[in-house]
């Protein structure tokens, strides 16, 4: 039997800031940033295969190279817990969006799935 996952898990990218990683857990949300786990020199593929392996949604600003990568991932039926692409929000209003994004959207429903913050405003 499947578990269903009600929170997603986070992983995000280097260019995501620290504030905005900080705002998140304070709120009890599970987040790892590259950063702080040394994956900063990481291919952006590398990033997206490493969230996967640990089921973690991906949170990234670089919408330009992950949106081909996601359909890539797609046509290619490569399973995945999800990406988030946002453009560079100032930190508190990229902050309101990620937490209502992490609010109404499951890690089920996340699963495979491409989600753009700007669809939470």
């Amino acid at each position: 039997m499947n578990e269903i996952r009600l929170y997603i898990a986070l992983y995000a990218d280097e260019d995501i800031s620290a504030v905005v990683i900080r705002e998140i857990q304070k709120r009890g949300y599970d987040v790892e940033h590259a950063r702080h786990m040394g994956h900063d020199e990481w291919e952006d593929e590398k990033h997206l295969e490493y969230a996967a392996s640990v089921e973690r949604t991906l949170l990234t600003h670089n919408i330009k190279h992950f949106e081909p990568m996601y359909k890539k991932w797609w046509c290619a039926q490569r399973p995945h817990a999800g990406v988030i692409v946002s453009p560079q929000f100032e930190t508190g209003e990229m902050v309101r969006r990620l937490l209502k994004l992490l609010d109404t959207v499951t890690a089920d429903e996340m699963k495979n799935n491409y989600r753009h913050l700007g669809e939470f405003a």
